[in-house]
């Protein structure tokens, strides 16, 4: 298999990874496989797999944002004092809806090490112009995104667009295949190993 494509920005200070948070898509839970692979890659990095509120009470329809981002700022602080860290040396992300509930959350001052983004939904489906990217503007840490070359959340040439709005430095990494990519899971985790090694 050819390496993934990459597109680095230029770098800016960063603080170094002291802690992983990551979360599942709105369909899934934290046993999700490929952020399994990304937790036993990231050894011995102390990392957690969370649940958002609604899968934990059972229900099928995620959170809206302002109470997803209200749990995952009690899930930073109870993963940050676990590991011992300051908050900033925490880095956040997930699949899909998770990962967008992490940026948002950063985007609203939870500090942060960086951002790991799996297949971002820039828009819904068929509906780009319905997008959910007012946030990203405000996001001035390391930013990681992968996703598939055609996931129908989100093309290349889409990403490029709207990512230059980050004024922190961007990587994107294209896989073959669409929104959740088939038995890639051991290059996206060392994907993102190599990037959080680099912080």
């Amino acid at each position: 298999m050819a390496p993934p494509a990459t597109t680095p920005r230029t770098r800016r200070a960063r603080r170094r990874a002291g802690a992983l948070l990551l979360t599942p898509g709105a369909g899934a839970d934290r046993t999700h496989h490929t952020l399994v692979a990304i937790e036993d890659a990231v050894a011995p990095l102390p990392t957690e797999r969370v649940d958002f509120g609604y899968r934990i009470a059972g229900k099928r329809a995620p959170d809206r944002a302002p109470v997803a981002i209200a749990h995952l700022v009690e899930e930073a602080a109870r993963v940050v004092a676990d590991a011992a860290i300051d908050a900033d040396r925490l880095v956040l992300g997930g699949r899909s809806y998770g990962g967008r509930m992490c940026s948002m959350a950063v985007a609203d001052g939870l500090p942060a090490a960086g951002l790991v983004l799996l297949s971002y939904p820039l828009h819904p489906p068929g509906k780009p112009d319905k997008l959910r990217t007012e946030h990203l503007g405000a996001l001035e840490v390391p930013v990681l995104f992968v996703s598939g070359a055609k996931d129908p959340f989100g093309s290349p040439a889409e990403f490029d667009e709207h990512v230059a709005a980050i004024p922190g430095p961007v990587t994107q990494v294209w896989l073959t295949g669409g929104h959740d990519p088939r038995n890639q899971d051991d290059v996206i985790a060392s994907t993102v190993a190599d990037w959080i090694t680099s912080l």
